[in-house]
């Protein structure tokens, strides 16, 4: 088997729900005109407090059957799919890595997501997508530039300390059992901080930030919760979140992650799945799809985690053309 890469330019409920397509479902009950309205089924409700500011999340209710699920069974019939099934993996606490804009002030940080058509920070604390420790991680951040007096970035006038950060989880534990390794997992904190590098003013603020972290959420601390600090220095007007000069400042320096049969390690700068387990489950699904020993071309590879889970497992030649930093 031949694999070529192109890379593109550079405290939650564990319930589980699986859906297939409408049409296996059973026609929906007739409601009386006269009947009063119910509401929604709670069950597979995602019951955040930040729906209606976050612009995060699109669905509220029913989010084990997203009204989109019609459309990719339909697409994949139309392509020879019959087999075609629809997994949520886990509804609640399943993001693994999110990006998170930084205002406010010192006193008061807002950390989250932009409300949808502006650039006004709106505060999620409380996000049921994240993983739980993401969320403690988030907690933690916010503690430190309080206690640090640490200046959220202005965006008008291009000042302040802090624009963004970037968290990740890794589940990646082969001391724990399997079952126990993703609530446990521990999270890489990258900090996006407003300056041109580290020998630009502010850095012993950053230090002292990460130094806080670490302090806290390290593996010293009463709750083993931070797996690294990275620093990424960022002075752009732009829109874009890194910049192009990085620094590893605290804990492990690889982030490895166990996924479609094969290990891997991602720098902060590159392009990771958010949702770890539902990826997971998409490449050993796809792997059944896949001829022994035949040639797949993985277009638009980024760090080429699919085209590798593929020659591992389906023992593949590799020809690798990729411009992430990986390890495997």
């Amino acid at each position: 088997m031949t694999l070529r890469l192109v890379s593109a330019l550079p405290s939650f409920s564990l319930f589980t729900c699986r859906a297939t397509a409408s049409t296996a479902l059973p026609p929906p009950t007739p409601t009386p005109a006269s009947s009063i309205p119910q509401s929604p089924p709670l069950t597979c409700a995602l019951h955040c407090p930040h729906f209606q500011s976050c612009s995060g999340c699109t669905h509220e209710f029913n989010i084990h059957c997203p009204v989109i699920l019609d459309d990719a069974t339909d697409f994949f019939r139309k392509h020879g799919v019959s087999d075609f099934t629809f997994d949520t993996c886990k509804l609640w606490g399943w993001r693994c890595r999110a990006k998170l804009a930084v205002r406010g002030s010192s006193t008061e940080p807002l950390i989250g997501l932009y409300e949808e058509g502006t650039h006004n920070v709106v505060d999620i604390p409380q996000c049921k997508a994240h993983h739980p420790n993401i969320n403690a991680a988030v907690e933690l951040l916010r503690q430190g530039i309080t206690e640090l007096g640490v200046g959220p970035y202005i965006e008008d006038k291009g000042t302040g300390d802090l624009r963004y950060v970037q968290m990740a989880v890794t589940t990646y534990n082969t001391s724990l059992p399997a079952a126990e390794r993703y609530m446990n997992g521990k999270v890489q904190i990258t900090l996006v901080w407003n300056s041109r590098n580290e020998n630009s003013p502010g850095f012993d603020k950053l230090n002292a930030l990460a130094n806080f972290l670490w302090k806290n959420g390290g593996p010293r601390s009463r709750l083993h919760l931070i797996h690294s600090v990275w620093a990424n220095f960022q002075t752009s007007t732009n829109n874009i979140i890194f910049g192009n000069r990085w620094r590893h400042l605290l804990g492990e320096r690889d982030f490895w992650e166990h996924v479609g049969g094969i290990d891997v390690s991602l720098a902060p700068c590159s392009f990771g799945q958010a949702n770890t387990r539902a990826f997971d489950t998409l490449l050993r699904k796809l792997q059944k799809y896949v001829p022994y020993e035949s040639s797949v071309a993985d277009l638009y590879a980024g760090a080429g985690v699919i085209g590798l889970s593929l020659a591992a497992t389906r023992k593949c030649r590799q020809d690798l053309d990729d411009s992430e930093p990986l390890k495997c």
